[in-house]
Order: C-alpha cells, then sequence, then structure tokens
C-alpha cells in the first residue's frame, strides 16, 4: 500500500532571511508562516548563493564545499513550525553567469546536500522561476506536485538571455501550477510564453496584519523607507526632496531602513546637503524590527522605478502608515481603488522635485482626506495571511483545501 500524501510540503527558495542579509527572502518567509499552520509539515530548502569572484576560485571553492557540506546540512526551525534547511551554493554570478547557468549550480548543491535522493515531500512550491522552479522539478520525486511562484523584479532581463528563456519555458511546461504576484509579472511572462499564458493565475504576497499601531499617526513628520538602498528604488531621489522639504519644516526625520551600494554614497550626500542631522541610516533589520519602525513613524516614502508587488507598501498600511509611492508597476494594482485613502501615488521620473510635490499634496489631504481603517481592511482582504493561505491550500490539497485557520490538519 502507498504511504498516503497527507499535508507535507517542501518550499524551495534561493532567498530567505539570514543573519546576515535580514531582507533576503522576507516574502518568502511570509508565505510560510502563513501557509505552514494548516500543513502536516513544510520543509524549507534555502540555496543559498555564495558569490566567488573567478571561475578558478569557484571550482576550489567547490572542491572545499563538497567535502564540508555533509557535515553543515543540518535543520534548523524556522516561522510556522516550519524547518529550514540551507544549503550554500558557491555561484558563478561574477564570472558571467546566465541565469540558466545559475540555476543550474543551485539544482546541483540541492542534489548534493540531499545526498541524491529526491525532496521526499509530494507537494513542492519554489519561488522565483529558475534557481527556485527548475531546482525543485530537478530535484522532485517521482509523481510530486511543483508550483512556482514569481516575483522577480529581474525578469525581463532573465528574459533577455536565450538559454535563460528556454529554461524558463520548461519550467513552465512542467510545473502543475505557476503563479504571478502581480499583474506586470503575469503579463510579461503570458507575452513572452503565449502557450502557457492560461497556466499563470495571479496569487499575491503574503502580508500580516496581526499588529496595528497603538495610536493613529497624527502628522507627516517621521518619513520612513524601507528596501534595498540602490538606484533602482529611487532613494538617492528621496534624499534630494526630503532635503528641499526639511528647508521648509525643519521639525522633519528620515529613517531609511536596508542596505546597498549606495549606502556610503547616500550617508556623504547627506552631509553635503546638511542633513545628516535629521537623517537615520538603520541598516538591514529584522522582519520585526523593521515593522515596529513602520509602527513609530508618520509616513512610509517609496519612490522605487519599478516594482513586481511591493511588500512594504502593503506593510505600512497593514501598520496604519499613509504611503508616498511611486507608479512603478505593482502598486497600481496592489493598491487599487485604494490609493487615496491609503496616500498618496506619484509618478516615475528623475526629478525630486515630483516626490515633494506628492509629499506637499499629501499633507494638504491629511488626515480627512485619508481612510486608512478602509485602506487596511480591503488589503487584508486581499494579502492577508487568511487569504493567500487558502489560495494555495487550494492547488496544493485539491481534495482536502479547509480553512487556513491555524491549527495543522
Amino acid at each position: 500500500m502507498s504511504e498516503p500524501a497527507g499535508r507535507r510540503v517542501a518550499v524551495v527558495t534561493p532567498w530567505y532571511p539570514t543573519a546576515g542579509r535580514a531582507f533576503a527572502g522576507i516574502f518568502v518567509q511570509a508565505m510560510v508562516e502563513a501557509t505552514a499552520p494548516a500543513c502536516d509539515t513544510v520543509t524549507v530548502y534555502h540555496t543559498d548563493a555564495w558569490r566567488v569572484p573567478d571561475a578558478t576560485g569557484l571550482a576550489a571553492a567547490a572542491d572545499a564545499h563538497r567535502l564540508l557540506l555533509p557535515r553543515a546540512f543540518r535543520p534548523e526551525p524556522t516561522v510556522g513550525g516550519a524547518e529550514l534547511w540551507r544549503v550554500p551554493v558557491p555561484d558563478p554570478v561574477l564570472t558571467g553567469g546566465s541565469f540558466a547557468e545559475r540555476a543550474r549550480h543551485h539544482a546541483d548543491w540541492l542534489r548534493e546536500a540531499l545526498g541524491g535522493k529526491p525532496i521526499p515531500a509530494p507537494v513542492v512550491h519554489a519561488h522565483v522561476g529558475l534557481r527556485g522552479g527548475w531546482t525543485a522539478l530537478e530535484n522532485a520525486r517521482s509523481g510530486a506536485r511543483v508550483f512556482v511562484t514569481e516575483h522577480a523584479s529581474y525578469l525581463a532581463m532573465l528574459l533577455e538571455q536565450p538559454d535563460s528563456r528556454e529554461m524558463y519555458e520548461q519550467v513552465l511546461a512542467r510545473c502543475a501550477g505557476f503563479f504571478a504576484v502581480g499583474e506586470t509579472v503575469r503579463d510579461t511572462l503570458a507575452e513572452t510564453f503565449p502557450q502557457h499564458a492560461g497556466k499563470i493565475e495571479l496569487i499575491p504576497n503574503p502580508v500580516s496584519f496581526d499588529l496595528p499601531r497603538p495610536r493613529p499617526v497624527t502628522e507627516l513628520r517621521r518619513w520612513l523607507y524601507v528596501g534595498n538602498l540602490t538606484e533602482h528604488k529611487g532613494v538617492d531621489l528621496l534624499l534630494e526632496a526630503f532635503a528641499k522639504c526639511l528647508a521648509d519644516d525643519p521639525a522633519l526625520t528620515l529613517t531609511l531602513v536596508g542596505e546597498g551600494n549606495l549606502a556610503d554614497r547616500l550617508n556623504r550626500r547627506a552631509a553635503a546637503l546638511g542633513i545628516d542631522g535629521a537623517m537615520t541610516t538603520a541598516g538591514a533589520l529584522p522582519p520585526d524590527e523593521t515593522l515596529r519602525r513602520m509602527r513609530d513613524h508618520d509616513l512610509l516614502v517609496h519612490p522605487s522605478r519599478g516594482e513586481t508587488f511591493g511588500v512594504s507598501i502593503v506593510e505600512a498600511v497593514a501598520a496604519g502608515l499613509p504611503v508616498l509611492v511611486t507608479r512603478c508597476g505593482g502598486p497600481e494594482t496592489t493598491l487599487a481603488g485604494v490609493e487615496d485613502a491609503a496616500g498618496q501615488m506619484i509618478d516615475v521620473d528623475d526629478a525630486p522635485e515630483t516626490i515633494v510635490a506628492g509629499y506637499r499634496r499629501l499633507c494638504t489631504r491629511f488626515p480627512d482626506g485619508l481612510d486608512l481603517a478602509k485602506a487596511r481592511r480591503v488589503l487584508d482582504e486581499r494579502y492577508g495571511y487568511r487569504t493567500v493561505a487558502e489560495a494555495h491550500h487550494r492547488y496544493w490539497f485539491p481534495r482536502a483545501a479547509g480553512p487556513a485557520d491555524g491549527r495543522r490538519a
């Protein structure tokens, strides 16, 4: 007699929070936290890229890694009662490898860690198409149902590589179900792979709405940014805009939560602008501390150039925080119908004056022109843990799907 499948799930992901990278994969961690309580078991396999500077170094690292991996491959507890296994992967990213080449490395090293045996779970859910999806498909047991969620901001770049695009098409063809976190991602994939367009469903990233702020926002003076400190996120423009607004209101403050290649430059620019006394660079923080900062500030400012979803925006609304965000792809869908209730949206451009003008418009509308309680209620219904967990469970366990009520089945 064959073993009953039950509600046993494996999650394969190239991103998951670590001690040194608290932001990496927090949306994956949230998905595990949302879905795991109603499962029998959830096992997370985190294939963690360790960047190696050249091909010679990669070969040497691989030899040493092959000897050490059996000693280091141990489980640790993670959210929702799940079990986490970390798999360090010597990554060829700095040697010019394509996304497809990197995916093969991740698949090979997970197989190495598993001792050549397949992932035992009957349901496997992977994050991002190649380093997650391909890795899962190449390591899943016979008969396992593999699902993939795509939320990568670099998707267009990946699809420009012929070998990566070919591999992605194979992932779409082989998986049992494929999910995009937003319409921008879904539309990009549907246009590139029209033969698979009907297979691509929408399931958003989950966000917890359990901890609202203790007191409502009464002014918009304490600005907060949460995310990577990179050009793509528009943080340099945010700094220039803040300097202009600070000149009008010396009581303003700005806190930057995150890390990235702009960190040192932003600090130097703040000093040159004479605003370093009003700005705090907090670095990367654990998710709980980030959410605490949201509940302690007055306004999330997120001037990104492009987002597939915008988790921090929904998290801010969940924390009772107004938002000033760009129309950069994901946020238009994420906040559809509650844009004005949640805050102010602005266009994407290279002028800090656009952020300044958006802030001033928001100030004229605050507080009577906003309805944060409504925005929070609507977004909870769309992106709350219960909603997203139930969506995944319907696909994972089609014959036994029930309410994601926090109890194990």
